[in-house]
């Protein structure tokens, strides 16, 4: 009897090696195209001299120049929330006093993100309107390659838009809302910019009470 159930076993657990080859055949083939993938990867990273500290360290110099480019509000809008706006027609030109104002100065605007299209919107009601996509490469040698540093990318943007806004936006290719970044996202962040320029602009107020 116990040999039989033994038989019996052996017999099953055949059968569903069997059934399963194919699936477990897939799976290593997935697993060793990986395992390549990440080799070339490697070997590629070595024969351009990738180095993670100097990424971060080109990160780091971006950040410092765009901060040095654009007005003080607008850069506390990036640190921040990790985006820029730009009013459309009108570029970056600051309000007066720090550049909060409570009603929009223009009938749309536009969100920069790093790596990502320039999305364009109405505040009133925060109707999104279209995505551009643009790209800007990083030439420099001998380090260059297809992505600029987060923050180069977000400044190459703004200077665009600033500069000749047409230009850019009849040369980008445009999209209707959500073709590469969620809607929501972006409507979850036109919420957080508001919060955060209500809640900047009463420090400001507090600020020049407590001055007084």
């Amino acid at each position: 009897m116990a040999l039989a159930l033994g038989t019996a076993g052996l017999v099953l657990i055949a059968l569903a090696l069997q059934l399963a080859w194919p699936s477990l055949k897939r799976g290593l083939a997935w697993l060793r195209a990986q395992r390549a993938a990440r080799r070339a990867a490697g070997a590629a990273r070595e024969r351009a001299g990738y180095d993670p500290g100097r990424e971060l360290r080109a990160e780091q110099r971006a950040r410092d120049l765009l901060r040095s480019c654009i007005e003080e509000h607008d850069w506390a809008m990036y640190r921040d929330l990790g985006f820029l706006r730009v009013w459309g027609g009108l570029g970056a030109q600051p309000a007066a006093g720090e550049g909060t104002p409570q009603a929009p100065r223009a009938p749309y605007a536009y969100l920069i993100y790093p790596h990502r299209p320039i999305v364009a919107y109405m505040p009133q009601g925060g109707v999104l309107l279209s995505e551009y996509c643009v790209e800007f490469p990083d030439h420099a040698r001998p380090y260059g390659g297809a992505r600029l540093p987060d923050s180069d990318d977000v400044l190459a943007k703004w200077m665009a838009l600033t500069a000749d806004e047409r230009g850019l936006i009849s040369e980008a290719n445009m999209h209707l809302p959500g073709r590469q970044i969620d809607p929501e996202m972006v409507r979850r962040d036109l919420l957080r910019l508001a919060r955060w320029e209500r809640e900047r602009d009463a420090r400001r107020r507090a600020d020049i009470v407590r001055a007084a």
